[in-house]
């Protein structure tokens, strides 16, 4: 008759493992374990196998799996809220409102035109940021801000953000801007939700080019974007 050690999954050997691991080292309530990764290489098993023996270990009690949102979670939400955004900013828009947006877009040529990599970037965020507040909504004004603070604070949209600094994503990013001024200076409410859902679509394939799946920070959140006809005006 086979031992009980001798019927055990992969997985829940590898439970066994982490948590031996857990006692030997000893780690303090609320401290980080080592990536899945690292995990993985220590015990020479794949990171399949460490996930799903971490998921054992929670269902115990004995670690607490937590996944803070990255940086394509946070992308795929402004891209929801900013094309919602940019399309009621169409109807709302005032000529001071567009005056705005032409400033900050000439403020971020400025800054392509003299910028080294890794140059300001006031000009990106004041374009935005002058569409929000021509909804003069404070709300929507208020999430966009939270929004753009939650993307500086993410270690990983730093690290990704870093190697954007070639200006020949920034000048096609800018390509964008003024495509969505055109459309709010239309006043076309459709346009501008495609183009700002366009634009946003287009810094998630260059982010996706410099992304490392092994990085502790990557969030494995790599929706599938909505074919533009159906992104509803």
């Amino acid at each position: 008759m086979k031992s009980n050690s001798s019927q055990q999954r992969p997985y829940q050997e590898v439970g066994a493992m982490i948590r031996d691991l857990i006692v030997q080292t000893p780690y303090r309530p609320g401290e980080r374990l080592p990536p899945e990764r690292e995990i993985a290489e220590r015990l020479n098993v794949t990171r399949t196998v460490v996930r799903e023996a971490l998921i054992m270990l929670e269902i115990k009690g004995l670690v607490e799996v937590r996944r803070g949102a990255g940086p394509f979670e946070l992308l795929q939400a402004r891209q929801l809220l900013e094309s919602n955004i940019a399309e009621f900013a169409a109807l709302q828009a005032t000529r001071e409102d567009i005056i705005k947006m032409r400033q900050a877009l000439q403020l971020e040529e400025r800054e392509l035109a003299s910028s080294a990599p890794g140059g300001s970037e006031s000009g990106d965020m004041q374009f935005h940021l002058a569409i929000a507040e021509a909804t003069h909504n404070s709300m929507l004004v208020e999430l966009f801000r939270q929004s753009w603070q939650w993307r500086e604070n993410n270690p990983m949209w730093l690290q990704l953000h870093s190697h954007l600094g070639d200006t020949l994503y920034r000048k096609e990013w800018l390509v964008d801007h003024k495509q969505i001024l055109a459309a709010l200076i239309k006043k076309d409410a459709r346009a501008a939700k495609l183009a700002m859902w366009q634009h946003l679509e287009n810094v998630k394939q260059r982010l996706l080019e410099f992304s490392n799946v092994d990085d502790i920070y990557f969030d494995g959140y790599l929706f599938e974007s909505w074919p533009l006809d159906n992104v509803d005006a």
